[in-house]
C-alpha cells in the first residue's frame, strides 16, 4: 500500500481540520510538499470547492483551494511525488480548458499528474455558478469523453449536447500515454459504472468499508469494463466525515493513533482491496511538530505497509 501526504490547511472542514492547521501559509505548504517529496510519499491530493453556500458554512468552512493551480504549484516545487485532485468538480468547468490545463501540467511535471473528477454534491454551489445541478451526471459523462478525445486524437472531434468541437488541434498532449490517469470520486452506481468505463482509480467517500469488495466486484463486472482499475484510495479517517461534511463521531479513524493501531487499520484496508491511503493530521502544537510526525510516518509506517 502507498501512502499519500496529508497536507495541512487545504480546507477548513470542521469535522476533520485541526486548529493548528489554520495558521499554515501557502509558502509553508510548498515547503511541506518538498519535504513529502524527499520522504518518499506517493502523492499530494488537493480538494476543491468554488463557493460554499451560507447554510453549509458552519460545517464546510469557506476556505477551499482551487485544485488545478494548487496542483501546478506543488508540481513545480517537487520532482518525484505525484499530484492529484480530490476531487475536481468537472461539471462546473469548461472541459476544453480543463483538458488543456491538465495536459499542460502533466507535460511540465514530467508526467506526475492524476485527475480525480467528481460530479459534485453541493447544489448551492451549482446555482451560484449558473449550472443545472440535475444535469451534472450527463454533463460529467460528456465532459470526460470530450477530454479523452482531446488528449488522445490527432484530429479531435466531439458532438454532444453540452460540448462540441471539430476542426481543431490540441497540444501539448499528456506526457503519460495514452493520457494521464483518471480517477472518479463518489459512491453511487453511476459513478461506479463510470469508473468501469474510463478510470484507473476510484476514490469513495461514503461507501461502508466492509462493502468495498462488493463494490470493486461490481465495477469489474460491468460489460464495458475497461480493465484499467488498479488504485482504490481511502483515507485512514474516512469514517469520521459523513454526508454534507457532518461529523459521524466514529473514532476508529481518529488522528494520532499509535503505530500498531495504524498498521492494523491499514492492513484491514489492504485486505478490503484498498491500494492507497493517508494518515490523518494529528492535533500537534504547530508545523515543526508536523514535520517530525510526517517523518515518523515515512520512516516507521510506510515501509511496514509497502
Amino acid at each position: 500500500m502507498k501512502l499519500l501526504f496529508s497536507m495541512p490547511h487545504l480546507m477548513e472542514v470542521r469535522a476533520i481540520t485541526t486548529p493548528w492547521e489554520r495558521s499554515v501559509t501557502g509558502a509553508q505548504m510548498v515547503s511541506l510538499a518538498k519535504w513529502a517529496d524527499r520522504l518518499g510519499y506517493a502523492m499530494i491530493s488537493v480538494p476543491e470547492h468554488n463557493v460554499i453556500p451560507r447554510e453549509h458554512l458552519d460545517l464546510s468552512g469557506a476556505f477551499h483551494l482551487a485544485s488545478y493551480p494548487s496542483m501546478a504549484f506543488f508540481a513545480g516545487a517537487t520532482e518525484r511525488i505525484r499530484i492529484n485532485s480530490c476531487i475536481s468538480i468537472l461539471p462546473l468547468q469548461n472541459p476544453v480548458i480543463a483538458a488543456k490545463t491538465l495536459s499542460t501540467m502533466d507535460w511540465l511535471s514530467s508526467g506526475r499528474v492524476t485527475a480525480t473528477f467528481g460530479a459534485g454534491w453541493l447544489k448551492g454551489e451549482f446555482e451560484a455558478l449558473g449550472v443545472d445541478f440535475h444535469q451534472r451526471g450527463a454533463m460529467m459523462e460528456e465532459y470526460v469523453q470530450a477530454i479523452i478525445e482531446l488528449w488522445t486524437k490527432e484530429s479531435p472531434e466531439f458532438e454532444g449536447r453540452y460540448v462540441k468541437f471539430r476542426n481543431v488541434a490540441f497540444e501539448p498532449k499528456c506526457l503519460q500515454r495514452p493520457h494521464l490517469p483518471i480517477w472518479f470520486g463518489g459512491d453511487a452506481e453511476p459513478v461506479l459504472r463510470r469508473v468501469a468505463r474510463y478510470a484507473s482509480g476510484w476514490h469513495p467517500f461514503l461507501t461502508k468499508l466492509e462493502d468495498f469488495p462488493a463494490r470493486i466486484d461490481f465495477i469489474k463486472s460491468q460489460p464495458d469494463y475497461s480493465g484499467k482499475l488498479k488504485d482504490i484510495y481511502v483515507g485512514f479517517g474516512v469514517t469520521r466525515l459523513g454526508e454534507g461534511h457532518v461529523a459521524t463521531g466514529d473514532e476508529s479513524g481518529r488522528a494520532g493513533q499509535g503505530r500498531q493501531q495504524i498498521l492494523d487499520r491499514l492492513g484491514w484496508f489492504k485486505d478490503l482491496g484498498v491500494t492507497m491511503s493517508s494518515v490523518p493530521i494529528p492535533p500537534v502544537r504547530g508545523i515543526q511538530e508536523y514535520y517530525d510526525y510526517s517523518q515518523w510516518i515515512a520512516e516507521d509506517i510506510m515501509p511496514a505497509v509497502a
